[in-house]
């Protein structure tokens, strides 16, 4: 994934992304904004960042922009943001109604002062449950790397400083096998040479070619996409640590859109929004009914609580990325 991604929120000054994130956006959308028939504003603004190899980030939310129109009767206005330190401070605006967010970003943006309510997660695939883990990985030669503390002292890959599961969840799990200490990030130099490659492919790829002893990337990246595209080669890593279980990314909507509205969102979501779905609508057909460049099957309902566990690894690390 690039630098800003949904797992990936790096510190930028929050009023120049904010210019580039929400220029164009129509007034306020409070309770005081005009609404339509069904009782939303007549125009819905959904903002998201792309993730890795997203060309054309609207059309990959067309299926699910159409449903939401069809539903709400209101025009969705998409916003393409370059980082999530704007899409907040659209969010505090009142300039961002709906908003795609990662776990940590979905934390780090309560923490700034974004007042939001959560609509639902997304999953893969039908039955399956919201959420993935972060790898710990080595080369499956590596016959000297077999666990965390065997970092210590290595080349060791994570993906952005930003990155739920390329930083922060790795981070606790160093600290928790004693490799470095807590609080300011863990002084992760002093224990390793770490190398930030941007990147959860990226990170991959560096530690399959040896270019890292080590590193760490997401769970279906490297056991699915990567595969899938040739990129790497069952079993050419080995996995040698698993986070718990992150949170999903997470569908949130602005408190500003009052009670009432948010209750009718929080239904659409939960309840409407799959490919079985979006098929039958005839919002599109087949694989092109996947939506979000997350190629997301469905989404599900989900509670604020669900993301407690990134609160608490942040509170664990002392990570200063946890405070925008």
């Amino acid at each position: 994934m690039k630098v800003f991604t949904r797992r990936s929120l790096a510190a930028a000054g929050f009023a120049a992304a904010l210019a580039l994130t929400v220029s164009g956006c129509s007034g306020s959308h409070s309770e005081s904004t005009a609404r339509n028939a069904q009782g939303f504003p007549e125009t819905i603004t959904l903002a998201a960042v792309p993730a890795e190899n997203s060309t054309d980030l609207k059309a990959s939310y067309g299926p699910l922009i159409k449903l939401l129109e069809h539903e709400t009767g209101s025009k969705v206005e998409f916003k393409q943001a370059s980082d999530y330190a704007g899409v907040v401070e659209g969010m505090i605006a009142k300039k961002v109604d709906l908003a795609f967010f990662g776990p940590f970003a979905y934390v780090v943006a309560g923490t700034n002062g974004a007042h939001l309510t959560p609509l639902g997660a997304v999953i893969k695939d039908k039955g399956l449950q919201p959420g993935y883990k972060s790898y710990g990985l080595t080369r499956a030669d590596q016959s000297n790397i077999n666990g965390l503390k065997d970092f210590s002292g290595k080349k060791v890959c994570f993906v952005d400083p930003g990155s739920t599961s390329g930083f922060l969840y790795p981070t606790a799990g160093l600290m928790e096998a004693g490799v470095i200490k807590s609080g300011s990030d863990g002084d992760i130099s002093a224990a390793m040479k770490p190398v930030y490659a941007g990147a959860h492919d990226a990170s991959a790829l560096a530690i399959a070619h040896g270019d890292c002893d080590a590193g760490f990337a997401f769970d279906t990246m490297v056991d699915k996409t990567m595969i899938d595209k040739g990129d790497l080669k069952p079993g050419q890593l080995k996995t040698v640590w698993k986070s718990e279980t992150i949170a999903g990314s997470v569908f949130a909507a602005n408190n500003a859109l009052g009670d009432e509205v948010i209750g009718k969102l929080k239904d659409i979501f939960a309840n409407k929004i799959d490919i079985e779905k979006l098929q039958a609508a005839g919002h599109c057909q087949g694989d092109a009914c996947r939506f979000t460049d997350e190629r997301a099957w469905g989404v599900v309902a989900v509670d604020d609580s669900a993301y407690s566990g990134v609160r608490h690894v942040c509170e664990v690390t002392g990570s200063k990325k946890c405070k925008g």
